[in-house]
């Protein structure tokens, strides 16, 4: 587990870009009907944003409240707009986002503390 965090920390950038892509393309690409995936979308909008604070959170945490208020606008921004691409825009999925973005940072903080103290160790 520890290797794996110091993939993410060393790598955080390039992760939460890729996430930032794929949240960017799966909300926004026109749809006639939504795919049938389990969970609800409510779950979705949660975890991908939980995701998507969490690189950051971890790698840079005395900065992480600069990026969530980014991401939270960000996904503002998103539900603005897909009602112009084919899909809704729901204050509910803001809300998901906003939880998921705040999960993702207790994660990262716990998973940063596990880190410590095994390097203490």
């Amino acid at each position: 587990m520890k290797s794996l965090l110091n993939l993410v920390q060393l790598h955080w950038l390039l992760f939460t870009a890729l996430i930032v892509l794929a949240i960017t393309v799966l909300s926004l690409y026109p749809l006639d009907n939504l795919p049938s995936v389990p969970g609800t979308d409510k779950t979705h909008h949660f975890i991908a944003y939980g995701a998507l604070a969490f690189p950051v959170a971890l790698a840079r945490p005395k900065k992480w409240l600069l990026f969530i208020v980014g991401f939270l606008g960000y996904s503002g921004a998103i539900e603005l707009v897909q009602p112009f691409v084919n899909r809704y825009g729901e204050w509910l999925d803001l809300g998901a986002n906003g939880l998921g973005l705040v999960v993702g940072i207790i994660i990262a903080s716990f998973a940063r503390s596990i880190c410590l103290k095994e390097k203490s160790l």
